[in-house]
């Protein structure tokens, strides 16, 4: 009997064991990398590396503050961001939503194809890109950069819209269309406010795909247009890579994502559990 009683307590205790085992394997390269932003240069290339910095400095976040072409690059980063994920959604709604509700067989075969170009490397697609945008006279701006990022998000963010479609009763539309409504009319006013937190987890998944992405950045952008993630690499000398420097702007590059996450917190979870319990 004593034994049984403690079988729960000691599941608990080994499922607490394994999620904190999984946060520091997870953890511990960020933390590293902010370790790292405050040492001083002889220090972040000590052998064997330390995990703390011996002796804390700011010089780095100076240093990679005052470079120049950063502040441009800040921006850059967060007007490419933005815009992809606006087309994203702008795309995805109508596209998911008739899926979904018009069960067509082109719209299963649509929905096969947006896979299946997840699956496609954007190495692939890279030379026909820097071509087209060429052509379009999109090279080295941000809005081209942006829409070279949605071809990234585009296919996961109808594949996302279609579960929170599809989790959505069809009766609210049919109460909407009762009370006088249209077809548009039910989506944006009834339907897209009752997946709210869906369109949150769509969106930070689009902004992420878009502010960490780094090999289109580094194909179609050149001076103007050039993103954090290329300022960063390009923080080395003819001695080699400025450590310092590179994990201190790489630290202050994760901030708007970690407040963008924190402040989407609650719709977040609330899309992810969104058609988990029906009835």
């Amino acid at each position: 009997m004593i034994s049984t009683r403690t079988r729960p307590g000691n599941t608990r205790a080994l499922l607490w064991l394994l999620l904190i085992l999984v946060v520091v394997l997870y953890g511990f390269p960020f933390a590293y990398l902010v370790g790292t932003s405050f040492k001083t240069p002889s220090d972040a290339i000590s052998v064997p590396p330390a995990i703390l910095p011996r002796g804390w400095s700011l010089e780095n976040y100076r240093s990679a503050l005052t470079t120049a072409g950063v502040v441009p690059a800040f921006v850059n980063s967060f007007s490419t961001a933005a815009t992809s994920t606006v087309l994203s959604l702008v795309l995805a709604v109508p596209a998911a939503y008739g899926i979904t509700r018009y069960r067509t067989v082109s719209g299963r075969v649509f929905i096969m194809v947006a896979l299946v170009t997840r699956m496609v490397p954007p190495v692939a697609i890279g030379v026909p890109l820097v071509g087209m945008m060429n052509f379009l006279h999109l090279r080295d701006t941000p809005a081209g950069l942006a829409l070279a990022h949605t071809t990234i998000s585009l296919p996961l963010s109808i594949w996302l819209l279609t579960s929170f479609f599809a989790a959505v009763p069809v009766e609210l539309e049919d109460a909407a269309k009762v009370d006088g409504c249209g077809r548009m009319g039910v989506l944006w006013r009834v339907v897209v406010p009752v997946i709210s937190g869906g369109l949150a987890v769509v969106a930070i998944f689009a902004f992420l795909a878009s502010w960490n992405e780094f090999l289109f950045a580094l194909l179609l952008t050149a001076v103007e247009a050039q993103t954090t993630p290329i300022v960063i690499a390009n923080f080395q000398t003819q001695f080699g890579l400025q450590w310092g420097p590179m994990t201190a702007l790489a630290t202050v590059y994760s901030i708007p994502v970690v407040l963008f996450t924190l402040l989407l917190q609650r719709r977040i979870v609330a899309g992810l559990t969104l058609g988990a319990v029906k009835g």
